[in-house]
C-alpha cells in the first residue's frame, strides 16, 4: 500500500520543528550553535584567536572596527516514535495496528530523509528504544523493527512519555486510539466524562511534560472505521480488549447518538490540548485511503 510513488511524494515533505537542535551531529537543521554553513546569522566583534578569513572588511571600511560573520549551523534534531502497542490497537477490520505501522513509517521516513535523528519506542517497552540515522538509505531498518512489534496487554501512557530519553529539543510523535482510562477520565477516578471546571486530565499533563522536555507534540489520532461509524445494533455483550471484563449495552440510536457525542468531545479536547503545547493533533480513520490520510489529512504535521 505505502510503495516506491508513495515515498517518493512524501520526499517532499518535512516535519515541522519549532526547536532548534542542540546536537552535534550533521543534519537539515538549524542549531542552536554558531558555525560555517553558507547561511548568514549574525556579525559579532572580532575577539583574539578568530578566524580572520570570517573578518567582514566592509563593515571594517565603515565602522572602522573588526566584525566576524557568523553563520547558523546545520545539526540533525531528534524525533522521537512512541507507537502505543496495547490490545485495543489490534481491533477493526482494517485494523489500528497496521494504521499504527504504516503512520509510524511515515514518520521514520520524513525524520530520516531529512537526515534527522529517529528514536522509535514500543510504549510497553520503552527501555528498548531503537535509535536509527544515517539517512533514508537507513529506512529500511525502522521498517524492519516496525514490522516485529506486537500489539498486546495494556500501556501506561503518561508513565511510557516520561520513560523517554531526553535528547534535547526536537518533535515527539505518539501514535495511539488513547482509550485508555487514565487518558479518556479525571483524574478523579470519576466515571463522569464531563467537562467541568478545574478537572484534571493525564492527557494535559503528558503534554505539559512534552513541553517541559522541550518537544514539539505530534498526536496521530488512530480509531477504526467501526469506532468512527457505529454499526452494531441490540443487547449486547462488550468484552475489553485490554483487562476482558465485560459490559451488557443496549446499543440504540441513543446510545449511538452519546456515544458520538462523547468521542467529538474527546478529539476536540485532544486538539485543543496539543494545540496549546504548539504542537500538532490529527484524527486517523484506519478505514481511509492512506495516501489520502497522510497528504490531506496530516498536513498539520509537515512542511512542503
Amino acid at each position: 500500500m505505502l510503495d516506491k510513488n508513495f515515498f517518493d511524494m512524501l520526499s517532499r515533505m518535512r516535519l515541522q520543528m519549532n526547536h532548534k537542535s542542540s546536537l552535534n551531529m550533521a543534519g537539515n537543521r538549524k542549531s542552536v550553535q554558531k558555525g560555517v554553513s553558507a547561511e548568514f546569522s549574525d556579525f559579532r566583534e572580532y575577539m583574539p584567536g578568530d578566524d580572520l578569513r570570517r573578518l567582514d572588511w566592509n563593515v571594517y571600511a565603515r565602522l572602522d572596527k573588526l566584525y566576524i560573520r557568523e553563520y547558523m549551523e546545520e545539526k540533525e534534531a531528534v524525533v522521537s516514535c512512541l507507537v502505543d502497542t496495547s490490545a485495543s490497537m489490534d481491533y477493526g477490520e482494517k485494523s489500528k495496528a497496521d494504521l499504527a505501522k504504516d503512520l509510524a513509517a511515515v514518520v521514520s521516513f520524513l525524520a530520516l530523509n531529512d537526515m534527522n535523528r529517529l528514536v522509535l519506542y514500543d510504549m510497553k517497552d520503552m527501555g528498548h528504544e531503537y535509535s536509527v540515522s544515517g539517512g533514508k538509505n537507513a529506512f529500511a531498518k525502522a521498517v524492519k523493527w516496525l514490522d516485529k512489534l506486537e500489539f498486546c496487554g495494556e500501556t501506561d501512557m503518561l508513565g511510557a512519555v516520561r520513560k523517554m530519553r531526553r535528547r534535547g529539543s526536537g518533535v515527539t510523535v505518539i501514535i495511539s486510539d488513547f482509550l485508555h482510562r487514565d487518558m479518556i477520565f479525571p483524574l478523579s477516578e470519576k466515571k463522569d466524562v464531563s467537562e467541568k471546571e478545574g478537572q484534571e486530565y493525564n492527557y494535559e499533563k503528558l503534554m505539559q511534560y512534552l513541553v517541559y522536555c522541550r518537544q514539539r507534540p505530534v498526536v496521530l489520532h488512530t480509531l477504526a472505521e467501526e469506532e468512527l461509524r457505529i454499526g452494531m445494533e441490540g443487547t449486547l455483550n462488550l468484552i475489553d480488549a485490554e483487562t476482558e471484563s465485560t459490559l451488557k449495552l443496549t446499543v440504540d440510536a441513543e446510545a449511538v447518538r452519546r456515544y458520538e457525542k462523547a468521542l467529538n468531545r474527546l478529539m476536540e479536547r485532544m486538539k485543543k490540548g496539543c494545540a496549546a503545547a504548539g504542537g500538532a493533533y490529527a484524527l486517523c480513520d484506519a478505514g481511509k485511503d492512506r495516501k489520502q490520510m497522510v497528504f490531506q489529512d496530516l498536513r498539520v504535521i509537515y512542511d512542503i
